[in-house]
């Protein structure tokens, strides 16, 4: 009986990150692609490493490291990479904790920080011709919105992705509308957040409790 629960187990936590480990595989695509076409860098001009590209490279590569240790240990009924599974896990999950705090305690600083970012931004293309190739033309028509709290924010120099109609801009600013979004999504977001926790949880779980009926069997 303990052998079938140790098999199901086994088996459980290897399917697990190995879906995982394809999820971590498209994350890392996504990020190269991006860094590729060069999409997003120019949002935050004073921090080119926080982009969109350099942000999905770092949690994909995680994603498969990790999952890459749970599926070998795992199969290979291996305890050194089944400890070393649970303790990134472990320090994923508070990792996200200390993050989630920062973000509530110095929620205005960042909120300020990105309305800066966006504004040098969007500063920096004033003047220029912000078309369908430019990074806020495209972001302007397909959030339809202009500049970033508002059309004003452009000046004297609205770019065409900025109308609604022919003499018409849209009146909401990205920045403004993307905040919008989340804060009317925000139980959406949490309950997602809370999904990822809790399979985190069980990750730890299922391979601390292999762990322990490995050394237990390796005893008898």
């Amino acid at each position: 009986m303990a052998k079938k629960c140790l098999r199901i187990m086994k088996y459980t936590l290897f399917f697990f990150n190995l879906l995982f480990w394809m999820c971590g595989c498209t994350i890392l695509g996504f990020g190269i692609y991006f860094m590729i076409n060069n999409h997003f860098t120019e949002l935050f001009p004073n921090i080119p490493s926080l982009s969109l590209s350099n942000v999905l490279i770092v949690i994909g590569s995680i994603v498969m490291v990790v999952s890459f240790l749970g599926c070998m240990g795992a199969i290979k009924e291996n305890k050194c990479l089944l400890m070393s599974f649970f303790s990134l896990l472990l320090f994923i999950l508070l990792t996200e904790v200390a993050l989630a705090v920062l973000l509530f305690v110095y929620e205005e600083k960042l909120d300020a920080l990105i309305e800066q970012q966006l504004n040098s931004s969007l500063q920096e293309h004033i003047g220029k011709n912000a078309s369908d190739t430019s990074i806020w033309g495209r972001i302007q028509e397909k959030l339809k919105c202009c500049g970033v709290k508002k059309v004003e924010d452009w000046k004297q120099s609205v770019p065409k992705s900025c109308e609604e109609t022919p003499g018409h801009y849209f009146k909401e600013g990205c920045y403004s509308k993307v905040k919008a979004w989340f804060e009317s999504n925000f139980i959406h977001v949490g309950i997602t957040t809370i999904i990822i926790s809790i399979i985190q949880v069980l990750g730890m779980s299922f391979s601390l409790t292999l762990y322990c009926q490995i050394a237990k069997m390796a005893d008898n």
